[in-house]
Protein backbone atom coordinates (compact mmCIF):
# COMPACT_ATOMS: atom_id res chain seq x y z
CA UNK A 1 0.00 0.00 0.00
CA UNK A 2 2.92 2.19 -0.06
CA UNK A 3 1.91 5.22 -2.22
CA UNK A 4 -1.67 4.60 -1.88
CA UNK A 5 -3.28 8.10 -2.02
CA UNK A 6 -5.05 9.71 1.46
CA UNK A 7 -2.44 7.37 3.51
CA UNK A 8 0.27 9.32 5.66
CA UNK A 9 3.77 8.33 5.61
CA UNK A 10 3.62 8.05 9.62
CA UNK A 11 1.27 5.31 9.87
CA UNK A 12 3.33 2.91 7.26
CA UNK A 13 4.73 1.00 9.87
CA UNK A 14 1.67 -0.15 11.15
CA UNK A 15 1.03 -1.84 7.95
CA UNK A 16 4.48 -2.99 7.74
CA UNK A 17 4.74 -7.20 7.26
CA UNK A 18 7.14 -9.75 7.25
CA UNK A 19 8.34 -9.14 3.68
CA UNK A 20 7.85 -6.35 0.83
CA UNK A 21 4.83 -6.13 -0.27
CA UNK A 22 3.94 -6.42 -3.54
CA UNK A 23 6.10 -5.35 -6.89
CA UNK A 24 6.84 -1.72 -5.27
CA UNK A 25 6.68 -2.50 -1.56
CA UNK A 26 9.92 -1.50 0.13
CA UNK A 27 9.38 -1.42 3.59
CA UNK A 28 9.10 -4.99 5.88
CA UNK A 29 9.58 -5.35 9.76
CA UNK A 30 13.37 -6.10 10.56
CA UNK A 31 14.66 -9.16 11.66
CA UNK A 32 15.72 -7.68 15.12
CA UNK A 33 11.59 -6.65 15.54
CA UNK A 34 10.83 -10.25 15.52
CA UNK A 35 13.88 -11.17 17.82
CA UNK A 36 12.87 -8.44 20.62
CA UNK A 37 8.89 -9.19 19.82
CA UNK A 38 10.04 -13.13 20.65
CA UNK A 39 12.26 -11.96 24.01
CA UNK A 40 9.65 -10.19 25.36
CA UNK A 41 7.75 -13.32 25.65
CA UNK A 42 10.73 -15.57 26.32
CA UNK A 43 10.59 -15.67 30.26
CA UNK A 44 7.21 -16.68 30.29
CA UNK A 45 7.73 -20.16 28.41
CA UNK A 46 9.84 -22.84 29.70
CA UNK A 47 10.49 -23.96 26.19
CA UNK A 48 11.75 -22.20 23.24
CA UNK A 49 9.30 -20.68 20.44
CA UNK A 50 8.49 -21.60 17.07
CA UNK A 51 8.45 -18.35 14.80
CA UNK A 52 10.24 -17.94 11.56
CA UNK A 53 12.31 -14.77 11.70
CA UNK A 54 12.28 -13.72 7.91
CA UNK A 55 14.79 -11.71 6.48
CA UNK A 56 15.04 -10.45 2.99
CA UNK A 57 16.80 -11.95 -0.01
CA UNK A 58 19.73 -9.66 0.00
CA UNK A 59 20.19 -10.26 3.68
CA UNK A 60 24.49 -10.44 3.94
CA UNK A 61 25.99 -12.95 6.27
CA UNK A 62 26.84 -10.27 8.69
CA UNK A 63 22.93 -9.85 9.33
CA UNK A 64 22.34 -13.38 9.81
CA UNK A 65 25.37 -13.76 12.55
CA UNK A 66 24.34 -10.06 13.84
CA UNK A 67 20.96 -12.33 14.51
CA UNK A 68 22.42 -15.14 16.23
CA UNK A 69 23.92 -12.91 18.38
CA UNK A 70 20.84 -10.67 19.63
CA UNK A 71 18.88 -13.87 20.15
CA UNK A 72 21.64 -15.23 22.72
CA UNK A 73 22.26 -11.88 24.41
CA UNK A 74 18.50 -11.60 24.53
CA UNK A 75 17.99 -15.02 26.18
CA UNK A 76 16.25 -16.41 23.07
CA UNK A 77 16.39 -20.33 23.64
CA UNK A 78 16.16 -21.10 19.83
CA UNK A 79 15.46 -18.89 16.45
CA UNK A 80 14.50 -19.87 12.56
CA UNK A 81 16.07 -17.21 10.07
CA UNK A 82 14.57 -17.43 6.85
CA UNK A 83 15.95 -15.74 3.75
CA UNK A 84 13.05 -15.26 1.37
CA UNK A 85 14.24 -16.99 -1.83
CA UNK A 86 16.95 -19.60 0.01
CA UNK A 87 14.97 -22.76 -1.10
CA UNK A 88 13.85 -23.64 -4.58
CA UNK A 89 10.45 -23.53 -3.97
CA UNK A 90 8.58 -21.90 -0.53
CA UNK A 91 4.83 -21.35 0.32
CA UNK A 92 4.72 -17.71 0.38
CA UNK A 93 6.09 -15.40 -2.32
CA UNK A 94 4.92 -11.76 -2.97
CA UNK A 95 6.61 -12.20 -6.57
CA UNK A 96 4.65 -13.53 -9.73
CA UNK A 97 6.57 -16.04 -11.64
CA UNK A 98 4.04 -15.57 -14.95
CA UNK A 99 4.94 -11.54 -14.22
CA UNK A 100 8.40 -12.32 -14.74
CA UNK A 101 8.50 -14.09 -17.40
CA UNK A 102 6.21 -11.54 -19.54
CA UNK A 103 8.53 -8.85 -18.24
CA UNK A 104 11.45 -11.26 -19.81
CA UNK A 105 9.64 -11.34 -23.34
CA UNK A 106 8.37 -8.03 -23.66
CA UNK A 107 12.05 -7.58 -22.60
CA UNK A 108 13.14 -9.58 -25.38
CA UNK A 109 10.64 -7.93 -27.66
CA UNK A 110 11.89 -4.86 -27.08
CA UNK A 111 15.40 -5.70 -28.01
CA UNK A 112 14.24 -6.66 -30.93
CA UNK A 113 12.19 -4.20 -32.05
CA UNK A 114 13.98 -0.77 -30.40
CA UNK A 115 12.31 2.46 -29.89
CA UNK A 116 9.07 2.63 -30.62
CA UNK A 117 9.09 5.78 -32.81
CA UNK A 118 11.84 4.17 -35.00
CA UNK A 119 9.65 0.85 -35.84
CA UNK A 120 7.14 0.40 -38.60
CA UNK A 121 4.09 -1.86 -38.54
CA UNK A 122 5.29 -3.16 -41.67
CA UNK A 123 8.69 -4.42 -40.63
CA UNK A 124 7.07 -6.41 -37.96
CA UNK A 125 6.51 -10.13 -38.52
CA UNK A 126 3.64 -12.25 -36.87
CA UNK A 127 5.44 -13.80 -34.80
CA UNK A 128 7.24 -10.84 -32.88
CA UNK A 129 3.33 -9.10 -32.93
CA UNK A 130 2.22 -12.36 -31.04
CA UNK A 131 4.95 -12.25 -28.66
CA UNK A 132 4.38 -8.76 -27.69
CA UNK A 133 0.69 -9.42 -27.56
CA UNK A 134 1.05 -12.26 -25.13
CA UNK A 135 3.52 -10.47 -23.23
CA UNK A 136 1.31 -7.40 -22.64
CA UNK A 137 -1.75 -9.85 -21.78
CA UNK A 138 0.37 -11.49 -18.76
CA UNK A 139 1.45 -7.82 -17.62
CA UNK A 140 -2.07 -6.71 -17.74
CA UNK A 141 -4.06 -6.65 -14.42
CA UNK A 142 -7.26 -6.55 -16.33
CA UNK A 143 -9.22 -7.89 -19.27
CA UNK A 144 -9.49 -4.42 -21.44
CA UNK A 145 -6.37 -5.27 -23.92
CA UNK A 146 -7.82 -8.85 -24.16
CA UNK A 147 -11.21 -7.78 -24.84
CA UNK A 148 -10.08 -5.29 -27.52
CA UNK A 149 -7.54 -8.67 -29.04
CA UNK A 150 -10.90 -10.35 -29.31
CA UNK A 151 -11.98 -7.30 -31.99
CA UNK A 152 -9.65 -7.80 -34.02
CA UNK A 153 -9.71 -11.88 -34.35
CA UNK A 154 -11.91 -12.39 -38.01
CA UNK A 155 -13.98 -15.44 -38.05
CA UNK A 156 -12.65 -17.87 -40.54
CA UNK A 157 -15.92 -18.67 -42.52
CA UNK A 158 -16.22 -21.77 -44.41
CA UNK A 159 -16.23 -21.91 -48.72
CA UNK A 160 -19.99 -22.05 -50.02
CA UNK A 161 -19.17 -25.11 -51.45
CA UNK A 162 -17.15 -27.58 -48.73
CA UNK A 163 -16.11 -31.07 -47.74
CA UNK A 164 -16.81 -33.29 -44.87
CA UNK A 165 -18.92 -36.41 -43.95
CA UNK A 166 -22.16 -37.74 -42.71
CA UNK A 167 -22.37 -40.25 -39.91
CA UNK A 168 -25.29 -42.17 -38.90
CA UNK A 169 -25.55 -43.91 -35.52
CA UNK A 170 -27.70 -44.86 -33.33
CA UNK A 171 -27.50 -44.24 -29.31
CA UNK A 172 -29.91 -46.44 -27.11
CA UNK A 173 -32.05 -46.86 -29.79
CA UNK A 174 -31.85 -43.20 -30.17
CA UNK A 175 -31.14 -42.46 -34.54
CA UNK A 176 -28.40 -39.55 -34.60
CA UNK A 177 -27.15 -38.25 -37.81
CA UNK A 178 -23.95 -35.28 -37.36
CA UNK A 179 -22.63 -34.02 -40.22
CA UNK A 180 -19.38 -32.01 -40.43
CA UNK A 181 -18.19 -29.07 -42.69
CA UNK A 182 -14.29 -29.12 -43.69
CA UNK A 183 -11.91 -26.29 -44.66
CA UNK A 184 -9.95 -26.53 -47.64
CA UNK A 185 -6.86 -28.24 -45.44
CA UNK A 186 -9.43 -31.08 -43.68
CA UNK A 187 -9.45 -28.93 -40.87
CA UNK A 188 -12.91 -28.46 -38.84
CA UNK A 189 -14.86 -25.92 -39.62
CA UNK A 190 -18.55 -27.18 -38.62
CA UNK A 191 -20.77 -29.50 -37.42
CA UNK A 192 -24.68 -30.51 -37.84
CA UNK A 193 -26.71 -32.43 -34.98
CA UNK A 194 -29.86 -33.69 -36.25
CA UNK A 195 -32.12 -36.52 -34.26
CA UNK A 196 -34.44 -39.33 -35.13
CA UNK A 197 -37.10 -39.10 -32.42
CA UNK A 198 -36.58 -35.70 -30.87
CA UNK A 199 -38.91 -33.28 -29.26
CA UNK A 200 -38.90 -29.45 -30.72
CA UNK A 201 -37.42 -28.30 -27.63
CA UNK A 202 -34.12 -31.09 -27.41
CA UNK A 203 -33.40 -30.37 -31.20
CA UNK A 204 -33.45 -27.02 -30.79
CA UNK A 205 -31.00 -27.21 -27.80
CA UNK A 206 -28.78 -29.36 -30.08
CA UNK A 207 -29.25 -26.74 -32.98
CA UNK A 208 -28.11 -23.86 -31.20
CA UNK A 209 -25.13 -26.05 -29.33
CA UNK A 210 -23.76 -27.32 -32.45
CA UNK A 211 -24.01 -23.11 -33.79
CA UNK A 212 -22.19 -22.61 -30.75
CA UNK A 213 -19.26 -24.76 -31.48
CA UNK A 214 -18.59 -24.16 -35.10
CA UNK A 215 -18.98 -20.59 -34.57
CA UNK A 216 -16.09 -21.40 -31.94
CA UNK A 217 -13.74 -23.40 -34.59
CA UNK A 218 -14.51 -20.63 -37.29
CA UNK A 219 -13.17 -17.75 -34.66
CA UNK A 220 -9.93 -20.22 -33.71
CA UNK A 221 -11.15 -22.18 -30.68
CA UNK A 222 -8.85 -25.38 -31.06
CA UNK A 223 -11.22 -28.52 -31.39
CA UNK A 224 -9.14 -30.66 -28.34
CA UNK A 225 -10.79 -27.86 -26.27
CA UNK A 226 -14.11 -29.59 -26.75
CA UNK A 227 -12.97 -32.64 -27.46
CA UNK A 228 -11.69 -32.59 -23.51
CA UNK A 229 -14.53 -30.74 -21.94
CA UNK A 230 -17.50 -32.78 -23.13
CA UNK A 231 -16.33 -36.39 -23.45
CA UNK A 232 -17.59 -38.25 -21.29
CA UNK A 233 -20.41 -36.61 -19.97
CA UNK A 234 -23.45 -38.26 -18.91
CA UNK A 235 -27.05 -37.90 -19.25
CA UNK A 236 -29.83 -39.55 -21.65
CA UNK A 237 -29.93 -41.16 -23.68
CA UNK A 238 -26.77 -43.40 -22.91
CA UNK A 239 -25.86 -46.63 -23.72
CA UNK A 240 -24.66 -49.01 -26.91
CA UNK A 241 -23.47 -46.83 -29.74
CA UNK A 242 -25.04 -49.24 -33.20
CA UNK A 243 -23.63 -48.04 -36.72
CA UNK A 244 -20.09 -47.17 -35.73
CA UNK A 245 -17.20 -48.88 -36.74
CA UNK A 246 -15.12 -47.49 -33.76
CA UNK A 247 -17.69 -46.60 -30.65
CA UNK A 248 -19.73 -48.78 -29.41
CA UNK A 249 -20.81 -47.11 -26.23
CA UNK A 250 -21.29 -43.73 -25.06
CA UNK A 251 -22.51 -42.05 -21.83
CA UNK A 252 -24.45 -39.12 -23.42
CA UNK A 253 -24.93 -38.25 -27.22
CA UNK A 254 -22.47 -35.03 -26.51
CA UNK A 255 -19.95 -37.90 -25.52
CA UNK A 256 -20.31 -39.83 -28.72
CA UNK A 257 -20.28 -36.89 -30.94
CA UNK A 258 -16.86 -35.43 -29.47
CA UNK A 259 -15.42 -39.33 -29.33
CA UNK A 260 -15.85 -39.57 -32.86
CA UNK A 261 -14.80 -36.10 -34.25
CA UNK A 262 -11.83 -36.44 -31.29
CA UNK A 263 -11.32 -39.74 -33.60
CA UNK A 264 -11.20 -38.85 -36.89
CA UNK A 265 -9.96 -35.74 -36.69
CA UNK A 266 -7.31 -35.87 -33.91
CA UNK A 267 -6.39 -39.34 -33.67
CA UNK A 268 -7.74 -40.07 -30.46
CA UNK A 269 -7.41 -43.61 -30.36
CA UNK A 270 -7.89 -43.47 -26.52
CA UNK A 271 -11.47 -42.64 -26.98
CA UNK A 272 -13.04 -44.96 -28.89
CA UNK A 273 -13.42 -49.38 -28.29
CA UNK A 274 -12.22 -50.69 -31.49
CA UNK A 275 -8.91 -49.38 -33.30
CA UNK A 276 -8.69 -49.89 -37.18
CA UNK A 277 -6.41 -48.34 -39.59
CA UNK A 278 -7.68 -45.18 -40.72
CA UNK A 279 -7.42 -43.70 -44.20
CA UNK A 280 -7.52 -40.36 -42.95
CA UNK A 281 -9.48 -38.05 -41.40
CA UNK A 282 -12.62 -35.77 -41.96
CA UNK A 283 -13.72 -36.88 -45.39
CA UNK A 284 -12.57 -39.96 -45.52
CA UNK A 285 -14.31 -42.67 -44.18
CA UNK A 286 -14.61 -46.22 -43.39
CA UNK A 287 -16.61 -48.50 -45.33
CA UNK A 288 -15.94 -51.47 -43.62
CA UNK A 289 -19.70 -51.52 -42.32
CA UNK A 290 -21.21 -51.64 -46.03
CA UNK A 291 -19.02 -54.63 -47.10
CA UNK A 292 -19.03 -57.12 -43.63
CA UNK A 293 -18.35 -60.23 -46.40
CA UNK A 294 -14.57 -58.99 -47.07
CA UNK A 295 -13.09 -59.44 -43.68
CA UNK A 296 -10.18 -61.36 -42.84
CA UNK A 297 -10.62 -64.97 -41.59
CA UNK A 298 -8.07 -67.57 -40.47
CA UNK A 299 -6.94 -70.37 -42.63
CA UNK A 300 -6.58 -73.43 -41.52
CA UNK A 301 -4.08 -74.69 -43.92
CA UNK A 302 -1.57 -71.91 -43.27
CA UNK A 303 1.29 -72.38 -40.28
CA UNK A 304 1.68 -70.00 -37.72
CA UNK A 305 4.83 -68.79 -35.96
CA UNK A 306 5.70 -69.98 -32.62
CA UNK A 307 5.59 -67.25 -30.10
CA UNK A 308 9.02 -67.28 -28.14
CA UNK A 309 8.20 -64.59 -25.84
CA UNK A 310 9.26 -65.68 -22.27
CA UNK A 311 6.79 -66.14 -19.32
CA UNK A 312 7.82 -62.77 -18.03
CA UNK A 313 7.04 -60.53 -21.00
CA UNK A 314 3.92 -62.79 -21.61
CA UNK A 315 2.79 -61.65 -17.93
CA UNK A 316 3.81 -58.30 -18.40
CA UNK A 317 1.88 -57.88 -21.41
CA UNK A 318 -1.33 -59.35 -20.07
CA UNK A 319 -1.08 -56.59 -17.53
CA UNK A 320 -0.57 -54.06 -19.50
CA UNK A 321 -3.65 -54.69 -21.98
CA UNK A 322 -5.81 -55.40 -18.92
CA UNK A 323 -4.56 -51.95 -17.89
CA UNK A 324 -5.36 -50.53 -21.02
CA UNK A 325 -8.70 -51.92 -20.58
CA UNK A 326 -9.38 -49.47 -18.08
CA UNK A 327 -11.09 -46.00 -19.56
CA UNK A 328 -12.55 -42.99 -17.61
CA UNK A 329 -15.69 -44.24 -18.68
CA UNK A 330 -16.14 -47.50 -17.29
CA UNK A 331 -18.66 -47.43 -14.44
CA UNK A 332 -17.82 -48.66 -11.18
CA UNK A 333 -18.88 -52.20 -10.29
CA UNK A 334 -22.54 -52.56 -8.70
CA UNK A 335 -21.35 -55.08 -6.45
CA UNK A 336 -18.33 -53.80 -4.94
CA UNK A 337 -17.80 -50.76 -6.36
CA UNK A 338 -14.21 -51.31 -8.06
CA UNK A 339 -13.65 -49.71 -11.18
CA UNK A 340 -14.66 -52.47 -13.92
CA UNK A 341 -12.84 -53.06 -17.54
CA UNK A 342 -14.20 -53.33 -20.63
CA UNK A 343 -15.25 -57.06 -21.80
CA UNK A 344 -16.37 -56.95 -25.50
CA UNK A 345 -19.52 -54.71 -25.42
CA UNK A 346 -19.28 -55.45 -21.31
CA UNK A 347 -18.05 -54.28 -18.55
CA UNK A 348 -16.43 -57.05 -16.07
CA UNK A 349 -14.70 -56.52 -12.27
CA UNK A 350 -11.36 -57.93 -11.75
CA UNK A 351 -11.93 -57.54 -7.86
CA UNK A 352 -14.78 -59.74 -7.66
CA UNK A 353 -15.92 -61.47 -11.24
CA UNK A 354 -19.11 -59.50 -12.12
CA UNK A 355 -20.67 -58.87 -15.21
CA UNK A 356 -22.51 -56.30 -16.25
CA UNK A 357 -24.63 -56.41 -18.51
CA UNK A 358 -23.26 -59.87 -19.66
CA UNK A 359 -23.69 -63.29 -18.92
Amino acid sequence: IEGAPYLKKEHYPIFDCANKCGAKGERYIHAHGHIKMMAAAQPFLSGAISKTINLPNEAKVDEIKDCYQLSWTLGLKANALYRDGCKLSQPLSTKSDAKEEADEKLESVEEVLGEAANVKLSDLTAEQVLEAAMAIIERSQDTSFMRQLSRVVQKKSLPFKRRGYTQKASIDGQTVFVRTGEYEDGTLGEIFVDMHKEGATFRSLMNCFAIAVSVGLQYGVPLEEYVEKFTFTRFEPAGMVAGHANIKSATSIIDYIFRMLGYEYLNRTDLVHIITEQQGVGNQFDDSDQNPDETNVYEPGKPVAADNTSGAKKQMSMSVDLSMGVQSDAPSCNVCGHTTIRSGTCYKCLNCGNSMGCS
